[in-house]
């Protein structure tokens, strides 16, 4: 592959994952871990970069995103990929990103709501550019990226070079264990699920620049996955800084759309309002597009349906989903994107440590290994959400490690993925196979 294309490639794997939250996330850390940003920002790299990174590295290996759920039972794996794509994209994800882009991008220049036609804007606009699903790679890698992170790079560089103030004294949160907390706000962003839904996507971007043998198509989404990684560190850590050096003008924030929205009108007045407008609304845009190609990608491989009707059911139900409200989208899907991440993330390890082409019992592990992920993720998601009862939240806080770090499910997977590699690479290969 060219230089040029495989650098669009990762442009756009970048562009994709950068959504608003990514945007806020960092700041409301930055702020709150003050002089302990470093520490902070390693724990919350790890897992909103890393994990993200591996699954993309997995995918790559695997040579098709289908073959992550190919070892399931054929009905199990369509009703992951089918709540997965229907969680990241029209009931949650997609409609989050419009009232993001709308809340943070719109709403602070006018006075009444228009909420309803920035949706059917937006919605057209989403369909326009994800019609056409063979360029995608040059809307987003060569045009649309470029334009969003010289944007990010005025508001890094504005923060480095004149800063509003200096990093405060950390959060009581992390004082003591800032890398753990900033592990766990890394967690949070839901990136490594969303690098599964993506992988659809990449890898048909890596199939139409002529890549198609395994080898070469795991080759490429390493470098690819290399690209976004060194981007999304250097965005991250800029927004950390920027959160970090923000209490002067947004000591009393309460979230990092606000302190970002502070920043930057302390920095470039109105001219930073509509910068900052510019870039979430663009960051919203490139998200909603890639989720429409991965669903739209999704049921014409698995179903055989039209990619343009999928996509105009898909960006439809969006735009109406959109108007509900964020609170009221929040509520009710939430709780499964919070039980279908470490569902997606269990099964993303389960093909690192054991994989599905050879060994036999491969198929069994699976299964097991995605119920105690659905299993343990529904008590993670029951105490995210505040809803586990007093006296069994204190029982689980004493008996199961990594609760009230929201992993309550890691654990368990990895003793039984261990158990089974040990089992396999003790068990005789068939005389086939050796032969």
């Amino acid at each position: 592959m060219k230089t040029h294309d495989l650098l669009a490639i990762g442009l756009m794997t970048f562009a994709l994952f950068l959504g608003a939250g990514n945007l806020i996330f960092p700041p409301s850390l930055g702020l709150e871990a003050g002089t302990n940003l470093f520490p902070a920002m390693v724990g919350f790299l790890i897992t909103a970069v890393g994990l993200p990174a591996l699954t993309l590295v997995v995918l790559g290996r695997l040579s098709s995103t289908q073959n992550l759920t190919n070892p399931l039972p054929k009905w199990l794996a369509r009703a992951f990929w089918i709540l997965l794509f229907t969680a990241i994209g029209p009931a949650f994800g997609m409609p989050r990103a419009i009232t993001v882009a709308y809340e943070i991008g719109i709403r602070p220049f006018v006075n009444s709501d228009h909420l309803l036609l920035f949706s059917i804007i937006f919605s057209a606009v989403t369909l326009l550019l994800a019609f056409k699903p063979g360029h995608l790679v040059d809307y987003i890698g060569k045009v649309m990226t470029p334009l969003l992170i010289l944007m990010l790079v005025a508001l890094a560089c504005a923060a480095i070079f004149s800063p509003l103030g200096v990093p405060q004294a950390p959060s009581f949160d992390y004082q003591q264990d800032a890398i753990t907390h900033g592990l766990i706000q890394g967690y949070m962003t839901m990136d490594a699920i969303a690098a599964v839904g993506f992988g659809w996507v990449i890898i048909q971007a890596i199939n139409a620049k002529g890549i198609t043998e395994p080898r070469a198509v795991a080759n490429t989404a390493f470098k690819v996955a290399i690209i976004y990684a060194v981007l999304m560190t250097g965005c991250y850590v800029a927004m950390g800084y920027v959160g970090a050096t923000s209490a002067p003008v947004a000591a009393n924030a309460t979230n990092g759309g606000e302190i970002l929205a502070k920043y930057v009108a302390g920095q470039f007045g109105i001219y930073g309002q509509w910068l900052l407008a510019t870039i979430i609304v663009m960051a919203c845009l490139t998200t909603t597009v890639g989720l429409t190609n991965a669903c739209a990608e999704y049921y014409k491989q698995t179903f055989k349906t039209r990619f343009p009707v999928t996509a105009i059911i898909v960006v439809t139900l969006t735009g109406i989903i959109a108007n509900l409200g964020l609170e009221q989208i929040l509520a009710v899907s939430l709780p499964a994107i919070l039980v279908l991440c470490p569902v997606a993330i269990a099964l993303v390890l389960t093909s690192v440590v054991l994989p599905s082409l050879t060994l036999s019992n491969t198929s069994f592990t699976h299964v097991v290994v995605l119920f105690t992920a659905l299993l343990f993720g529904g008590i993670d998601a029951l105490n995210i959400l505040e809803k586990t009862p007093d006296n069994i939240h204190s029982l689980f806080l004493q008996a199961l490690p990594l609760y009230n770090a929201h992993a309550s499910w890691l654990l368990p997977c990895l003793l039984i993925l261990g158990g089974s590699y040990l089992k396999a690479i003790k068990k005789p290969l068939p005389v086939d196979m050796i032969n």
